[in-house]
């Protein structure tokens, strides 16, 4: 065979051959994705493993979708991101809700004190970020009663924290986890996790400003390397359509009330003063 595939990735393909589900089937073409040769030659083989994988993650969605609307754990996204914090059976993942949010989760010693999502408001410097708890993942987890519905409210969260006791666990968080793409904060103990999970979530908080005044307050949350036009277009659509310019302090521009057009790609912590015609 052309390509030269080895070991591993022929014990991928077995597997794949040998799935009776097709969560099993998915699994197995990650592997094969994984392991398979990347030179030029392989290119064919990479491409057709990549359509599989994308035709099996619809009928993993379908049948997740099927079931979500038949359980009553079904969240609204609210805020500017969702943030799921996902992990083994006390790991901390209640205390760590109750730490960041308003919420006010059941904290106990003995395992499984989480049975359902809780949900939480964690307020970022203006920004409001919605935060889920999942109830513990445990081997097999998308086989389990709710399973598939606690894993369609991860894939709908824009970041996952992670949380884990020792590598045993992060190893069957990975293997349960493994078709979910989406960013991973790792949680560590770490300091200025707000921060950190601000970053990680690839959002910008620009102020706006009206003429001889203060910055407003709250800031708006934008994807990072928004342009002035996406600002105007949040705070009106007359905005854009009578634009003339806008004036920013902040670290996208060499000088503090430096004058810009609607192109202008802003940075965290900008104030941006919109004139109009």
């Amino acid at each position: 065979m052309a390509t030269n595939p080895g070991y591993e990735y022929a014990n991928a393909l077995k597997k794949y051959h040998e799935a009776k589900t097709v969560n099993e089937k998915l699994k197995a073409l990650h592997e094969m994705l994984q392991t398979a040769p990347k030179h030029k030659s392989a290119e064919n083989l990479l491409a057709d493993i990549k359509a599989k994988i994308a035709k099996y993650k619809k009928m993993v969605e379908k049948e997740a979708s099927q079931k979500r609307g038949k359980t009553k754990f079904s969240i609204k996204k609210e805020g500017s991101a969702t943030i799921c914090i996902v992990g083994t059976t006390n790991s901390g993942k209640s205390t760590l809700l109750k730490d960041l949010t308003n919420a006010k989760p059941e904290i106990a010693p003995y395992p499984f004190t989480t049975k359902k999502p809780e949900v939480g408001t964690l307020d970022y410097n203006g920004i409001k970020l919605q935060v889920i708890e999942i109830p513990p993942i445990v081997k097999n987890f998308r086989d389990t009663k709710n399973g598939l519905a606690f894993l369609s409210i991860i894939r709908m969260s824009d970041l996952v924290i992670l949380m884990f006791n020792n590598d045993k666990e992060k190893k069957l968080l990975e293997d349960e986890l493994y078709d979910i793409d989406i960013p991973i904060l790792t949680y560590t103990n770490q300091s200025n996790l707000n921060d950190k999970i601000w970053n990680k979530l690839g959002l910008i908080k620009v102020y706006t400003k009206q003429p001889g005044k203060e910055k407003d307050y709250p800031p708006v949350a934008l994807k990072k390397g928004s342009i002035v036009r996406e600002l105007a277009e949040h705070v009106h659509k007359d905005f854009v359509k009578k634009f003339k310019f806008a004036r920013v302090w902040g670290k996208s521009v060499k000088f503090n009330s430096q004058r810009v057009g609607m192109d202008h790609i802003m940075q965290d912590n900008d104030i941006v003063e919109l004139h109009i015609k």
